[in-house]
């Protein structure tokens, strides 16, 4: 069962419990949580996830208006509604309160069964927009994995590549870019037929990214190659990754048909900020020439820059 949190913020205790109580008896959250002021109410946002929010206008230290300023400006807690509680019924009080972002207002004394059908009301729309917005990130995350893999695909790569191109820019920090390739898969497929090659892909993917750090980004770039953006990272440190990963792909072990079968792999390197790389787009060919480079040399082994900055 999913936890719903409603919190009352009202200077006044007996009407704050009387608030409580009625949405209590309607079931309509699991915990419901109180403060006296906007302030109080603030921290509840800031440590707990609530799921609608009730706010009286008037109130000591932060009022209502200054509350909701203060939530709107945070980005983590925009979604969240908020219903204010007035005792003034004019317009221009309720105008400014939703031009600040409340969701709605309450008149008090209020009627309880008005109450509980826009706590109501407002607590369903949060959920349809939750659900929408896990929907969202579903589809994305689909829309930038590769389906055998379970790695980041090129898709995603231009985006990330160019965002931490971008921050190592502003930053003065650097940026390595890692190119694998698997050495002879051409002929692993057309020995054992695209089932078995697509099992060998998958356990080199796995074997890839257990080798990567945290905040590396493991991508499969098309076919048998694979690519790996690694952020803050010397040239040294990279080719120490890369070796990581070679191993790591020469240590495989098959069953079945492939029982009897070693896979290797060549890769390249490029760093940026690095002789003849400006561009995201130089990054990945200085990378891409250092694949070359490697594969001339024998294969299963790295290269990187011929000139390093």
């Amino acid at each position: 069962m999913v936890e719903t949190n409603i919190l009352v913020i009202e200077d006044s205790i007996t009407l704050r419990r009387e608030i409580i109580q009625t949405l209590q008896a309607h079931s309509l959250a699991t915990c419901y949580h109180e403060a006296g002021d906007g302030l109080e109410g603030l921290k509840f946002l800031l440590e707990i996830k609530m799921d609608l929010v009730l706010c009286d206008v008037e109130m000591p230290r932060l009022d209502g208006f200054r509350f909701l300023t203060l939530v709107r400006a945070r980005e983590e807690l925009r979604d969240i509604p908020v219903l204010l509680l007035t005792g003034k019924d004019d317009i221009p009080s309720k105008v400014r309160g939703l031009e600040q972002g409340a969701s709605d207002y309450i008149t008090k004394p209020f009627d309880a069964s008005e109450l509980v059908a826009r706590a109501k009301l407002h607590l369903k729309m949060k959920k349809l927009q939750d659900e929408l917005r896990r929907a969202n990130e579903i589809l994305l995350d689909i829309s930038n994995t590769d389906h055998l893999t379970g790695l980041y695909n090129r898709r995603y790569l231009m985006d990330v590549l160019e965002r931490e191109f971008l921050r190592s820019s502003r930053k003065g920090s650097l940026l390595s870019f890692l190119i694998i390739d698997i050495d002879h898969f051409k002929e692993i497929n057309d020995k054992f037929g695209h089932q078995e090659g697509d099992v060998v892909l998958t356990r080199a993917a796995t074997a890839f990214r257990d080798q990567l750090r945290c905040y590396d980004t493991p991508i499969r770039f098309g076919g048998d190659e694979f690519v790996a953006v690694l952020p803050e990272t010397s040239l040294p440190d990279a080719m120490t990754v890369a070796e990581r990963v070679r191993k790591a792909l020469d240590a495989i072990t098959f069953s079945g048909k492939l029982e009897k079968m070693k896979i290797t792999a060549s890769l390249g390197l490029a760093v940026y900020p690095g002789e003849g790389v400006k561009t995201v787009e130089d990054l990945i060919r200085e990378a891409d020439n250092a694949l070359y480079r490697a594969k001339a040399r024998g294969r299963n082994c790295a290269d990187g820059p011929l000139d390093p900055a």
